[in-house]
């Protein structure tokens, strides 16, 4: 770049830049050092550094799911703007947000593939820990949203027969859904891939458990919260975790009898997080009219969505997402959870 072409755009950034305006941003968020200093003064904090005090100057907060945003950290503060690099939004008190004009956005979709690749990493796991083909296999998808059409997908695509839940879906679009109830009856195997709020918190329990038939799998990927804790009694069924009730403070019992059990990285690959990133930037860049309204992470490759094969994919999972160790160290170490999820090396996808 030649020397007249910086000028130019040092001197746009000079007028876009307002030294009034503050940004608070979680720390652990990647690729946005530098991003927006040009425009705003920036602050990197833990998420526990994210109090009362610490965002009473602040305009815009990007945050995860670790900072609770509701009346106790808002209050007196100025912030008019929170982005959440998240595709979960539960964390966020909407109706404080809405009566104090604060406008919230989400990633909702960022890591869908990331979450997809997981399960795909699960099955195949499970497929060699049981010795079954997807033709033997009926596979339950409750929530079938950004995460859970991509699951349904790839799964009849390898020979999965596939059961749906999703309730608000069938009544907007007709599509043939079934009740939870009738999965859990049905399903070999059930994934979760459901938002949290007060219809599917605790979604799974100790008396819909009961439905699935002994030697079942019950993957969870979606937010801990969506099965009880004591609802996982049960030995004759297959655990396969991610997220958890009381994260993370995870019960020892359920960890000790998850076949997969991971720290709440099943989003976690470099494009699902280069999108989270962007999506958050992009959103704030459109409130405040910020030129960043088609910012992209430079540092992560594109990867084209492709069909796979379900020996292909057996073959190559592990090379990118290798579960039986992931597990192997959070079972030895769950009091790491935090440091193993927040230092968590960013898988690449590859389909």
């Amino acid at each position: 770049m030649n020397k007249p072409t910086i000028f130019v755009l040092n001197f746009c950034n000079l007028l876009y830049k307002n030294s009034d305006m503050r940004i608070l941003v979680d720390r652990a968020i990647p690729f946005l050092q530098g991003v927006l200093e040009p425009f705003a003064d920036v602050a990197y904090l833990n998420d526990k550094d994210f109090t009362n005090e610490s965002v009473r100057s602040a305009d815009a907060l990007i945050i995860r799911t670790r900072t609770r945003c509701d009346k106790a950290l808002l209050e007196g503060s100025q912030v008019q703007f929170i982005a959440t690099a998240t595709i979960g939004f539960d964390h966020i008190d909407l109706n404080y947000c809405r009566a104090h004009n604060i406008a919230v956005s989400t990633s909702a979709g960022c890591n869908a593939r990331g979450v997809l690749q997981w399960v795909a990493a699960a099955l195949s796991l499970l497929a060699r820990h049981e010795n079954f083909s997807p033709e033997e296999r009926t596979l339950g998808i409750v929530g079938v949203g950004n995460v859970g059409k991509l699951v349904k997908e790839y799964a009849e695509h390898w020979g999965f027969r596939t059961i749906c839940s999703d309730p608000p879906r069938e009544r907007r679009e007709h599509l043939g859904f079934v009740s939870l109830e009738e999965v859990l009856r049905s399903a070999d195997i059930v994934t979760l891939h459901t938002p949290l709020d007060h219809l599917t918190h605790h979604l799974i329990n100790r008396e819909n458990i009961a439905l699935l038939h002994s030697g079942a799998t019950l993957i969870n990927a979606s937010r801990g919260e969506c099965v009880a804790t004591n609802a996982t009694k049960r030995n004759d069924l297959t655990y396969i975790t991610d997220v958890w009730e009381y994260e993370p403070n995870i019960d020892g019992d359920y960890l000790a009898k998850s076949l997969v059990a991971t720290p709440h990285i099943a989003g976690y690959s470099a494009q699902g997080k280069a999108n989270a990133t962007a999506l958050a930037v992009q959103a704030l860049a459109r409130h405040f009219n910020l030129p960043l309204k088609e910012w992209q992470p430079a540092e992560v490759a594109t990867v084209t969505p492709r069909p796979i094969s379900w020996e292909e994919m057996c073959a190559t999972i592990e090379q990118y997402c290798d579960l039986a160790t992931e597990s192997h160290t959070l079972r030895n170490n769950p009091e790491l959870f935090e440091h193993l999820r927040n230092n968590y090396h960013y898988r690449e996808e590859y389909f």
